[in-house]
């Protein structure tokens, strides 16, 4: 049974926990509440994680084959993503393969998602330290789109606001689609979730 690292980026705590910058945070506990999955603190690795088995019955589903999967959550703010990413990554003994990180992406807009495979970091510093950390940039990611900034807003402004009333709806359908996309990525791989779920 192959072992999953899903990462969910964002800052800890409740003052953040509605934030832009925390869907990826957002996605993972969508797919723990699909398994009712606990999440553990794992203080030294700096990260709180909870464990589930994915199939094509569902999460935590009786099912004769599974793919065992670690979910995560860092305890760094979103600059030290490497951090907890290193840390996990090395306890777990992954290659970058069986990595997928979930991130906000302010080039898309609220509503869509993208997955692929390696690239840079587009500005984005969460994944510009698990790169530089963890060494390699060839893992998965799936990005979930929080839109530009309004006007001159500033991008750090932006990603630090929670959501408006009139996107909760489009918010909740957004992360549920992320989770299923997690999900394909695991069960199918790269080219049928894209064909799925890009838009």
């Amino acid at each position: 049974m192959a072992t999953w690292l899903v990462v969910g980026l964002g800052n800890p705590g409740p003052a953040y926990a509605s934030h832009r910058h925390n869907v990826g945070v957002m996605v993972a506990h969508e797919i723990a509440r699909r398994g009712s999955a606990a999440w553990k603190p794992r203080r030294l690795l700096k990260a709180d994680v909870a464990e589930v088995r994915v199939s094509l019955a569902g999460v935590n589903q009786p099912a004769i084959t599974a793919e065992r999967v670690i979910l995560a959550t860092t305890r760094t703010y979103m600059n030290d993503s490497g951090i907890p990413v290193r840390n996990l990554v090395g306890d777990l003994r992954l290659k970058p393969d069986h990595l997928i990180v979930v991130h906000d992406e302010l080039d898309l807009d609220l509503g869509q998602l993208r997955a692929k495979s390696g690239g840079g970091d587009n500005g984005h510093n969460g994944l510009k330290s698990i790169r530089a950390l963890a060494g390699t940039g060839e893992f998965y990611r799936v990005r979930v789109g929080i839109g530009r900034p309004p006007g001159r807003m500033e991008v750090t402004d932006w990603v630090l606001t929670g959501f408006r009333a009139a996107e909760k709806d489009q918010l909740h359908d957004m992360v549920v689609k992320a989770a299923d996309a997690v999900q394909s990525l695991i069960l199918d791989g790269l080219e049928p979730t894209q064909s799925r779920y890009n838009s």
